[in-house]
Formats: structure tokens, sequence, C-alpha cells
């Protein structure tokens, strides 16, 4: 594929070329980010570093708790749901009947099953969970990203570690995250950093707002509207372009950073382990990352309400959510160990929130049940960076509602991933002022620190 860079026109692309090297082109890529650390001094040691990446893995709309992690085969029929659990490799633990696959990697992955906090709404639970802030921020706007959000996550490590191999430190694949509407969730940006904090956002999957999961071979409509899907363009645009005009260059002709996202291209036994979706193509992309010494890869598994199961819950999640989600973070794993780095890479899985314990229906706009926004409870995946596999932190209570014990925030789980990559508990990032802004607002998961 011969890239065009007259006037910064962008290529025109299907799926399939959509997600590949010359397609991701590294024009989805903004230019913001490269700076070196810029942690407050200190004399206090310093956390053990465990893990060189992170892989945040986002599912956006919330994952039901009950039906995938935290199964509650004793409660009321109306609550349990349709699923039925399975044993792991782990005895003790069980899961949903359609993760087969991480089931038999039980060893491999720990699960904390009790992470609260307030809101019931997608916008602030976005924001709250990729920035790891359970408070909202003044003037927050669920409609719009404000100048005046938190940072995200992804934002904050981009901003205090190093660049790699002549890539940033912090990217988010294979999309921004907008709402069917249109509009733009915040939560993911550089917030309060200014737009030199966003994360370099990769966006091989354009915004659709009729098609939802990880297409070609998964793809969904949630309401059952009639639709029809074509194919999809790259529109993202590089970011500050004039500032980092030659940096941004310098990425589109390295073949070592070219290879990262060449993953269409990959041999066919590979794709078909990840699954040959966006899902698969993701997640594989972000084992590249990783690799390459990426400090922190944000990887959304489908766009906002991909995961909002209010209707059509239970066929939805069986036929079109869980099995590409099993078959392609078990790939992951299996590769990250494989390669020998898994026990340099963690790789944590969240949502906004959780699912009601109880089912409801909403027959107006859906055929079947399904359950409603939760932020009271969630389960979160955790794995590599020495996690203890085989191991669950906290429970819900009989009903999957609330934490029974150990409840943890994001505050909490953020400085978990903070604390993973070596980041000192004083550590800040500056504003345009200069002004020190602390890092951690919560204490590490103790079990996985």
């Amino acid at each position: 594929m011969t890239l065009n860079f007259q006037n910064y026109q962008h290529p025109k692309l299907n799926r399939r070329q959509a997600i590949q090297a010359g397609a991701v082109g590294l024009l989805g890529l903004g230019t913001n980010h490269l700076h070196a650390l810029r942690a407050m001094e200190t004399t206090s040691a310093k956390p053990k570093i465990k893990a060189k990446s992170v892989i945040f893995i986002f599912l956006s709309g919330g994952l039901s708790q009950i039906d995938s992690f935290d199964l509650k085969p004793n409660a009321p029929e109306n609550i349990r749901g349709e699923f039925k659990p399975i044993a792991t490799q782990t005895p003790g633990i069980t899961i949903c009947e359609h993760l087969p696959m991480l089931a038999a990697r039980s060893s491999k992955w720990a699960l904390l099953r009790s992470l609260t906090h307030r809101t019931n709404d997608h916008s602030l639970g976005h924001l709250i969970m990729m920035s790891g802030r359970s408070d909202s921020p003044a003037g927050f706007d669920p409609n719009k990203p404000k100048s005046s959000d938190w940072p995200s996550i992804a934002s904050i490590i981009g901003n205090v570690t190093k660049p790699s191999n002549n890539l940033p430190p912090a990217i988010v694949l294979p999309e921004k995250l907008v709402h069917n509407s249109g509009r733009v969730i915040p939560g993911q940006f550089g917030g309060q950093m200014g737009t030199r904090g966003d994360p370099w956002f990769i966006e091989a999957s354009p915004f659709d707002s009729k098609a939802y999961g990880a297409f070609p071979t998964h793809e969904f409509d949630h309401q059952q509207r009639e639709i029809k899907i074509s194919d999809l363009e790259i529109v993202a645009t590089v970011n500050q372009f004039d500032r980092f005009h030659q940096g941004a260059l310098s990425l589109l002709v390295d073949p070592k950073v070219r290879t990262c996202f060449d993953v269409t291209t990959a041999p066919e036994k590979q794709q078909e382990r990840y699954g040959k979706n966006s899902f698969g193509w993701s997640l594989m992309m972000a084992k590249n990352l990783a690799e390459a010494g990426v400090p922190l890869i944000q990887v959304n598994l489908g766009n906002n309400e991909t995961w909002d199961t209010h209707g059509n819950a239970f066929p939805h999640l069986k036929e079109k959510l869980l099995p590409p989600t099993d078959r392609g973070l078990s790939a992951l794993l299996d590769d990250l160990e494989e390669s020998g780095l898994l026990k340099s890479t963690l790789v944590v899985m969240a949502g906004e929130f959780g699912r009601t314990p109880k089912i409801f229906g909403l027959p107006a706009h859906y055929k079947l049940p399904g359950r409603d926004h939760w932020g009271a409870v969630q389960s979160v995946f955790f794995a590599g960076a020495g996690i203890p596999g085989g191991t669950v932190v906290g429970s819900s209570d009989k009903n999957g509602g609330f934490p029974a014990t150990e409840p943890y925030t994001p505050e909490s789980f953020a400085a978990t991933i903070y604390n993973s990559l070596g980041i000192p508990s004083n550590a800040v990032w500056h504003d345009a002022t200069q002004r020190p802004n602390n890092i951690y607002h919560g204490t590490p998961i103790p079990a996985f620190s």
C-alpha cells in the first residue's frame, strides 16, 4: 500500500484494511506526549517495578458481573439469569459457562469482585473508571469532555513515563469512545492537563452509530434496527501535527513501528487464535505494542454501549460478546506467556460499572430482558506482572448487588496500575502553570501489589 501525505490527506479504507499498518497508518495517532519522566523528587523508597507495560482493556457499556465472573446460581431466577457457572482450573473458582477458554487458564489471572463507586451514569462512570477518581470534577458535563475533567489513567501514565522505540508512551485503540448519538464520551483525555496530555488514539475502527461488537464475525445491533453497514473509513486526524511534524513522519517510516500495527496480515493461524475480528486484532496489536515497550495500551473492546445490555442481554452475551472476548483475551495471555512478557505486562479489564442484580424488560425497545446500569459493584480482571493467578479478592453479597467483603474504589484500581509501573506514591504531574498535581488518590490493592 502506498501512503500519500500530500496535504495530509487520509486514505479511505475498508474494514479489513482499516486495522492494518498502512490503515491504522499511524495517521490516527495524535502527537502530543513525548515527555520524559516528571515525577516529584523523593528520598523515599520507590515501589518495585513489576510491569514494563499495562494493557488496560475497557468494556464500555458495563459488563454484567453476574453473567460473567460472579455468578449467583443460588439466587432467585430473576437475579441469577440464564447462564450457569463452570469450574475453572482453580478449585473453588467458577465463572460463566460462556468463558470456557478463560476457565481453563485461571492459574494466569485473578479477580476483584468488589470494586464499587457511586454512579449509574454512563458518562460519569466512564470518567470515574478511566481516571481512577470517584468524585465528579467541578463543572462536569456528561455530554462532552471538558478541560476541567480529571486526566485519564492513560494520560497520566503518558505524562510521567518515557517513550520507547519511537512510539508514544500511552496509546488507545482501536477507536475513541463515542455515544450512539455521536457525542464523544468524557474521561478518555488529558482534561486538566490540556490537549497535550491526550493519549495517542489509533482510529482503526471509527465510530459507527449502528454497529456494535467484534466486527465482522460478531457484529450486532442492540435494538435490532434495520441497518446496512457500509465499509468503515479512516477519519482520524493527527493532533498538533505542525508542532511535532518531524516526529510524526519518523513514526510513519519506522519499520519496527509499522510491524506493531500490521495485524491482519499476520499468519492465518495467529489471527484465528485471537479471533479474526476487531476484538482479536486489537488485542494482537496490544501485545505487539507491549513487546515494543509502550507503557500503557488501552484497548476498547467495542464502542460505547457495546456492553450496555439493557435488553436481549443473554443472547447477545452468549453469541456476540463473551465468545470473542474469551478467545481474544485467552490468546493474549498465552501469547504474553509464551513470549516471556506476561511477567512484565499487567493486564486489567473493567467497564464503567456493573449491571443490576434484578433482570427487567423494556418491551418498547427490546424483545428480551436485560439488566440496568449498576455502579455499586463490578468484577475486575487482573493478570500478569506478578499478579497471583487463581486468586479472588473481595466478594459481593448473595445477589451480586453490593460488596460483601473488601470493597475497593477506582482510586485503588488506578493506584494498583501506577504501582505496578513503579511510579512513586508521591509522584506528580504538572499543569500548564507548572503546578504539581498528585497522581495517587488511593492505595494499591494489597493482594495485587
